[in-house]
Order: structure tokens, then sequence, then C-alpha cells
């Protein structure tokens, strides 16, 4: 089973080609003028490399966000498009989700700037169920949301853990702080096999963007049953 994967959810986007939920490849691209004018461009070029055609992709799957609206949308279009053309499902994979899914840790929390002095967080266990739901909130109020728990936080880039950002609050000795070895891409395409896998792949008019802002729901630590 072949899939192609895309993030362009931020100006450090990525394109992932997988064959049975092993990645055959995984690039990172910087585009700080966005992904609209050149996201066929680098799937034209993966593909390329690999000798395969788009007809031959068995599903399609993109970052659905959180992250930048216009690049949520440039991803989820584009394999909406492909999808729909070639009678193909998609999968729709959150940021979040898939940056937990690159920690290590009983309880993994993915970390995102969502800018106005807030992040994108959550919180996941070992198999990848929500502790913590997604929301965009302030540090302390996040912090306080994970308390003394053995918690791993991990991120794209150092920089939002460095003085000014998460390095300011007090932390806990039970906190460690890591980053991505590896595209985001990457790990959304590993969670869309498996998906595709166990039959909850959507139809392209089915998948949605994941914007993820603040709603009116309290942050708890709900540990999984």
């Amino acid at each position: 089973m072949l899939l192609l994967a895309l993030d362009t959810t931020s100006r450090h986007g990525s394109f992932a080609l997988a064959r049975d939920g092993s990645v055959l490849e995984a690039v990172a691209v910087e585009a700080p003028d966005g992904f609209g004018q050149i996201v066929f461009q680098h799937i034209g070029e993966l593909l390329k490399r690999h000798g395969v055609a788009l007809s031959e992709i068995d599903c399609y799957a993109a970052a659905s966000g959180p992250g930048s609206f216009t690049g949520i949308r440039v991803g989820l279009t584009a394999v909406k498009a492909f999808a729909e053309v070639h009678a193909k499902p998609v999968a729709a994979i959150s940021n979040l989700l898939a940056l937990a899914s690159l920690a290590e840790g009983r309880y993994r929390a993915p970390i995102l700037d969502a800018r106005r002095g807030e992040v994108f967080a959550a919180v996941y266990d070992e198999q990848l169920r929500p502790v913590v739901h997604e929301a965009a909130v302030s540090w302390p109020l996040f912090l306080k949301s994970v308390a003394d728990q053995d918690v791993t936080f991990i991120a794209q880039t150092p920089g939002i853990f460095e003085p000014g950002a998460a390095a300011e609050q007090q932390p806990s000795p039970r906190w460690q702080y890591t980053t991505a070895r590896e595209p985001l891409a990457s790990a959304i395409a590993r969670l869309a096999s498996a998906r595709h896998a166990r039959g909850e792949t959507l139809p392209p008019e089915a998948a949605d963007a994941n914007y993820v802002r603040r709603s009116d729901a309290e942050l708890k630590w709900k540990d999984p049953a």
C-alpha cells in the first residue's frame, strides 16, 4: 500500500512517501512564502525519484492542523483533490498527534506556537490516547493542567523551550524536553497507514481541518480508561 503524506501547516513543512507503513523518503521543506506555489512541484519530484505515479497512490494524508490557516487549507485541498480524481481515501492527521508519536515516555505533550502568547498543546499517553485534549492556551494554564506528572514535552524546534517560553516557567523534575528528529510528514505517513489498515480513512469530502482555537472547555487531566 502506497501512501503520500503532506505537512504544509507552517513554513517548516515536509513531504513523505510510505509503503505498507514504512517511510521510503521524507523531505523537509522550508517555505517562508507559503506552500501554495510549490506544493505540487515537491510532490512531483518526490514521486519521480521513486518511479511512482499519482494514480498508484492508495491513500493520501495531510496534516490537518493546528497551524497556519492558509497552510492547513493548502495541504488538505491538495490531497482531497488527488483523492477525488483517483477515487482514493484520505487521512487527516492532527499535527499534535503526529508530533506526540515522535516522542517517548508515559505521557507526551506536543507543543506548537499559536502566537499571541499561546501554544497549541495536548497530552497523549503511550498508546496516543488523549489525556489532556488539544487546545490553544497560555503556557501557565497548560503547565498547570499537566501538574506534577511524568511528561515529555516535544516540539518541532527547540526555540519554544528557550528563555521567554517554557523555560521561564517553574519546571518540574518530572518533566523532560525534546525536539522531533524527523519531519512531521514521516509521523503523518505512519499514523495514516495504520488508519488505512484499520479501515478508518475518509472519503475526500469528509476530511476537515483541525484549527484548535480556544474553547470554553476547562483543561483537565484524565487518564484513559
